[in-house]
């Protein structure tokens, strides 16, 4: 009897792996958890942003209060913070890549608590290194709230990414008012010690920051879980657009902490008062943040390139305006136009750099470029006192124009070298 022939056993056909993590985002969910990271960073960012307005409200303020009026020195606290950020960004994008972005930003809220707390306890002590040393913590935790734009746009399609990133950024709108009203609040709080209650309630703001960046889901890409390093990075770095993107980041952020850090400065020395100094601040982190409601759609409608030559020309016409005179009203309009600028200027830039690499290689180049960032800033920080103690606020203002006109010139050759390359 013949036995019936038995069909061989067919393998299943196995699944190809995901190309990507099944929470990157497509654009057919509307973004829904793109928008929803996009809210709670923005609102951390209006808490962990607040410190970086606090220490440049007061930090020169303290210094010169520590080191007997001498200013040379006294912009050193908000150089060690802008230090502690350029030193940060690297373990903030290899803190990301192994554990996640949501551990490391918590991780960088304890930071930053423990950063106010110490820096209060060095104003009781009246001890000036330390409590530079307890900037640079708070700055080192800083380079993780930098992180909060990039992470935005990890979750988010490729038509929401600009908006996601200004969203976060519009973020800043909230701490261009709640470290300035924090400082004013409670910089008599410990009286007779001026400021010592300012960096108590730091640290309260920072663990108010922890409990938003605890809500947050961002999935590490699939890329990244399946062991794909991407380019080299010196590959990446050449690209003529990542050279242009980083050059005009640095620019837009060097030349704000450069003018920025001196202002308080140079305003107690024309007769204005710490308030006037404070509310000053405010202005320009309300100046900084608040066209970051519609900087997204501005980019989308007019391209990157054309709204940071817009930012590096409202750097410059912030300078202008302070060489005009030394009035209340030059310098609040100087500052306003000086955080439109950045606004502009850094946010293109990023929104630029998110072009020049693929997933799996994001976090190592967001890393590089924001230690390239604030290593310069950093520097441009420590060199506004010594400027304006030795050459005077004119000086400060004149240095603003080579370098509009240096970043200016080479975005022109990267729009020159796009549309030749359409052309061929």
């Amino acid at each position: 009897m013949t036995q019936p022939k038995t069909q061989p056993k067919t393998q299943p056909t196995p699944h190809p792996t995901p190309s990507v993590d099944p929470l990157t985002p497509t654009g057919l969910d509307g973004d829904r958890l793109a928008r929803r990271n996009a809210v709670l960073l923005a609102l951390a960012q209006s808490i962990g942003g607040a410190t970086a307005s606090i220490i440049i409200a007061t930090g020169p303020l303290v210094g010169t209060m520590m080191l007997h009026g001498s200013k040379s020195l006294a912009t050193l606290p908000v150089s060690a913070m802008v230090l502690g950020t350029a030193i940060g960004t690297l373990p903030a994008g290899a803190i990301s890549r192994r554990l996640g972005r949501r551990v490391g930003f918590m991780g960088a809220a304890v930071l930053s608590a423990c950063g106010g707390l110490l820096a209060a306890f060095a104003i009781f002590q009246s001890l000036f290194w330390l409590f530079a040393l307890a900037c640079m913590f708070s700055g080192f935790a800083a380079a993780f709230v930098q992180q909060y734009r990039f992470a935005a746009a990890d979750t988010a399609s490729e038509g929401f990414r600009p908006k996601a990133i200004s969203w976060v950024m519009a973020g800043g709108v909230l701490a261009g008012v709640v470290g300035p009203q924090t400082v004013i609040w409670s910089k008599d709080l410990f009286s007779p010690i001026l400021f010592a209650g300012t960096y108590v309630a730091q640290a309260g703001l920072a663990l108010i920051a922890l409990a938003l960046v605890s809500a947050l889901r961002i999935p590490r890409p699939a890329a990244v879980v399946a062991g794909a390093t991407g380019r080299p990075l010196a590959q990446i770095m050449a690209q003529p657009r990542f050279i242009v993107a980083a050059a005009c980041g640095i620019t837009s952020y060097a030349l704000m902490s450069l003018v920025m850090t001196a202002t308080p400065l140079a305003m107690i020395g024309c007769g204005l008062t710490e308030t006037d100094a404070a509310l000053g601040i405010q202005w320009h982190v309300l100046a900084m943040f608040g066209p970051s409601f519609f900087t997204g759609n501005l980019i989308t409608r007019f391209g990157k390139e054309r709204i940071v030559a817009i930012g590096l020309a409202l750097l410059a016409a912030c300078s202008m305006v302070a060489l005009a005179g030394v009035e209340l009203a030059h310098f609040w309009t100087a500052l306003i136009l000086l955080g439109l600028g950045w606004n502009f200027g850094f946010i293109g830039a990023t929104a630029m750099l998110t072009d020049a690499y693929r997933p799996e290689e994001r976090n190592m180049v967001q890393a590089v470029n924001d230690f390239l960032v604030f290593g310069v800033v950093a520097s441009a920080s420590f060199l506004s006192g010594q400027l304006l103690e030795h050459f005077g606020w004119t000086t400060v203002n004149v240095i603003v124009f080579p370098f509009v006109a240096l970043s200016l010139g080479l975005l022109g050759w990267l729009v020159f070298q796009g549309r030749k390359g359409q052309l061929s």
